[in-house]
């Protein structure tokens, strides 16, 4: 989608559209099951808005390219995540509310189990409790770094931020690899500069992780850390500026808190499960125009290569549908950001199903919402960055184009 073309002919009207992103929902046929998770599941209030309205696949970034979660949500917004490139550390840094420094760097952090050769055997510490990372996050906020300083901020379950700050009149360099490695079996990386002036600034976070090290190596629950995607604050395009919306977020993980922020919409303060998304969702139904409400349980279980478990967490989605609908938006569109088959165990290239119900939507041949039926649907296979002006087009917020 060309932003400026969006820009030039976005206009502003009553209409309301709903945007539910379904984190990691595509899957893959399981080889014990012979299903998909989508074709497992009971989803009869999806199924019928599959027939009803118009539906068909997004490919995220382009074929045969595994997206992150960053990726993946830039792009169903419209911005190409190619072309706007963001680290996952400065997500979830101002989805906690963390300050970022000028010169400052923010990284993703997960706490981990190693094994007593060092060796990754667990990369989030099965999913450890929050409460035992608050506390293990105490521990560390005691490192002092050979330059400048460093703050540190809770995430949920294993996950967590981390700022450095340089000293006055210095600066951070995000030109450094990843510590996490992102697989098991292996010991986690070095962190090395990309750059010739990264160099100070990969000694100063490998400092930090030995320290941290030393510190963690008696942990019961979580013996090692990962850090990845360092990155420092962007300059994106507002999607007010673009779409002339007035957009909410209602995210219970900080990181989509934190791309919603980057982007310019409202941050709405939540509860940690979707009960209470949808409750502020209603509670704040006539103050915005456009609302992106998050479900995470999907991508989580699919990671975990819980197969049965991501079936329920569909199922558990689909039971309050009807609670959404009831606000009766005039566009709702339902996506994922990304594949997670559960058989995989992780994310995966493969194309995502969506539905767009509106006034006007077009239904195709699709019978239930699933990924083979999708592709039957009136819009085929789009890109990502596609889906965000057909639904500005259903709700009658763009203009011709030309004379």
């Amino acid at each position: 989608m060309n932003l400026e073309i969006i820009k030039q002919i976005s206009t502003k009207t009553n209409t309301k559209i709903l945007f539910l992103v379904i984190d990691g929902l595509g899957g893959l046929r399981h080889p014990d099951v012979g299903m998909s998770e989508l074709e497992a599941a009971k989803i009869p209030n999806l199924d019928r808005l599959a027939r009803t309205g118009t539906t068909g696949l997004t490919i995220p970034v382009a074929p045969g390219i595994t997206p992150g979660s960053g990726p993946g949500h830039l792009a169903l917004f419209g911005y190409d995540p190619i072309q706007f490139q963001i680290g996952r550390g400065i997500l979830e840094a101002i989805g906690l509310g963390m300050r970022i420094p000028p010169g400052g760097i923010a990284g993703r952090g997960n706490f981990c189990s190693l094994d007593g050769n060092g060796k990754i055997i667990d990369r989030r510490a099965g999913r450890l409790k929050t409460e035992e990372n608050q506390k293990l996050i105490k521990d560390l906020s005691s490192i002092n770094l050979k330059k400048g300083s460093v703050q540190l901020q809770s995430g949920k379950e294993h996950r967590f931020a981390l700022v450095f700050e340089p000293e006055p009149g210095s600066t951070f360099s995000e030109n450094i690899t990843d510590s996490d490695p992102q697989k098991t079996g292996v010991l986690p990386n070095s962190v090395t500069p990309l750059s010739k002036d990264a160099a100070e600034t990969a000694d100063i976070v490998q400092d930090f992780l030995t320290k941290a090290q030393g510190i963690l190596k008696n942990s019961e629950s979580a013996n090692g850390l990962l850090i990845r995607g360092f990155s420092d604050k962007p300059d994106l395009p507002s999607i007010s500026d673009l779409y002339k919306l007035n957009s909410a977020c209602i995210a219970a993980y900080p990181m989509y808190r934190g791309l919603a922020e980057l982007l310019g919409m409202h941050i709405e303060q939540t509860g940690e499960d979707m009960e209470s998304e949808i409750q502020t969702l209603k509670d704040i139904w006539d103050k915005h125009d456009f609302f992106f409400i998050h479900y995470k349980p999907t991508d989580g279980k699919g990671e975990d290569g819980d197969f049965p478990g991501k079936v329920k967490a569909l199922e558990e989605l689909d039971k309050l549908i009807p609670l959404l609908l009831d606000l009766d938006p005039d566009v709702m569109v339902i996506a994922g950001d990304h594949s997670t088959p559960s058989v995989l165990s992780g994310h995966s290239w493969h194309p995502v199903p969506f539905i767009i119900k509106s006034n006007i939507s077009q239904s195709g041949d699709t019978e239930k919402f699933t990924e083979q039926e999708s592709r039957k649907g009136a819009l085929g296979t789009i890109k990502a960055t596609d889906l965000m002006s057909i639904a500005l087009a259903h709700a009658g917020k763009l203009n011709k184009f030309g004379a």
